[in-house]
């Protein structure tokens, strides 16, 4: 029994010399660590000298003990006995496979019982090997060895598989803030055209996200929303306008009021935005964010009555975001100063979208545009407090 104690003295002190993974990482070779469990001292001592010039030892004498080790520390395999009094080899690695801390380890039984059953029982609680004893050293080497080079290429491949998945995000996240950081620019030099009403297109996307929220919170196209990849609909509100870039500044900054003639043509920069986008579209695998944009630019000028343009699309033939667009357009156009024309107070804009509940808007949207209108005012008072040369900015 001393000696056996000097075994389970030895083996405590595992946690403070096993290899770290890092350790292992960077140094392929250092020694692994083995546990060994028996209840018979002469089994103990046989394994111990057969191992020993290749790994790191620790042996332990009942299952209880090996337990409470692992609660510190975790070897590279276990070598565990089936036939032990109070707790078999059998009831260890259940436990030991039922916690996620230790279920990882590989576990060889190293037992006297060589029936099929026996062997095939172990192998189905989660045993990578079965070796009958008594066994011939050479060969308990060589199937640990083959046993701890498949765990370290199952780490090796895992390490590599997060690092890759990392690398990948990354990369991902990379071209993502370009795709946003081009789409912005865009977006904001088709804005410049029209003089005054720099910080729109970040307005309308903050008026949609609050509009989408309501939206969400009550229930309201509850099947319709639940299609929507929502993040993909505020990023391409940014594109909305694009088709402004087709539309003469004489008439995009003209302080009187259009002609019948250049309303004519200014109404143009909804099918020409639609255009520019499919053309891109063609152009890229990516037509889900596309395909959206395209829905914005096109219908945001639609009319709940079919009066809009380009179209005459009527009621729920308009794409939901082009009508939740339209609130967000309007209500910004008309507290914003524009060439032809001074800003609303918020109570103004609230009065005339209220008007046009049932006619030019969504009444269902128009119903929640009014439950939410003061975070509309705080929208636009926050974004008017800065000047308008500051339209490059990040966040604004």
């Amino acid at each position: 029994m001393r000696e056996n104690n000097a075994f389970l003295h030895e083996g405590s002190a595992a946690a403070q010399r096993q290899a770290t993974p890092a350790q292992e990482a960077a140094d392929p070779s250092a020694r692994k660590t083995i546990f060994l469990v028996d209840d018979n001292l002469t089994n103990l001592t046989s394994g111990k000298n057969a191992l020993a010039g290749d790994y790191n030892v620790f042996t332990f004498n009942s299952g209880e003990r090996l337990l409470k080790m692992l609660e510190r520390t975790r070897p590279d395999l276990i070598l565990l006995d089936v036939e032990m009094p109070e707790m078999t080899g059998y009831d260890v690695i259940k436990i030991i496979k039922a916690k996620e801390e230790t279920a990882a380890i590989p576990i060889v039984y190293l037992t006297a019982k060589s029936d099929t059953e026996s062997e095939l029982e172990g192998l189905s609680l989660g045993a990578v090997d079965y070796i009958v004893k008594p066994f011939s050293p050479q060969l308990l080497r060589k199937r640990i060895e083959v046993h701890l080079l498949i765990e370290s290429q199952k780490r090796e491949l895992h390490h590599y598989n997060t690092n890759l998945e990392y690398m990948v995000a990354e990369k991902t996240k990379t071209v993502v803030e370009l795709k946003n950081a081009v789409l912005r620019t865009v977006a904001e030099l088709v804005e410049c055209r029209d003089d005054i009403t720099g910080g729109h297109i970040e307005r309308t996307q903050k008026y949609l996200s609050v509009l989408v929220e309501a939206m969400v919170d009550v229930g309201l196209y509850r099947e319709e929303v639940a299609a929507w990849d929502v993040a993909l609909v505020l990023q391409s509100a940014q594109l909305h306008d694009v088709g402004k870039i087709a539309i003469s500044d004489s008439i995009l900054k003209k302080p009187g009021k259009l002609t019948q003639e250049e309303f004519e043509e200014i109404k143009v920069h909804t099918t020409f935005g639609a255009r520019i986008i499919e053309k891109i579209k063609k152009n890229t695998a990516e037509h889900e964010f596309l395909k959206y944009a395209k829905e914005l630019a096109a219908t945001h000028h639609e009319r709940w009555d079919g009066k809009g343009y380009p179209k005459g699309l009527r009621g729920r033939d308009i794409p939901l975001s082009g009508r939740l667009m339209a609130i967000a357009d309007v209500y910004d156009a008309l507290v914003s100063v524009r060439p032809y024309k001074k800003a609303f107070s918020h109570e103004e804009a609230v009065a005339i979208l209220s008007e046009g509940r049932g006619t030019q808007f969504d009444p269902a949207l128009v119903d929640i545009f009014l439950t939410i209108s003061d975070t509309f005012n705080e929208i636009a008072n926050f974004h008017s407090q800065w000047p308008s040369d500051f339209l490059f900015g990040e966040s604004y």
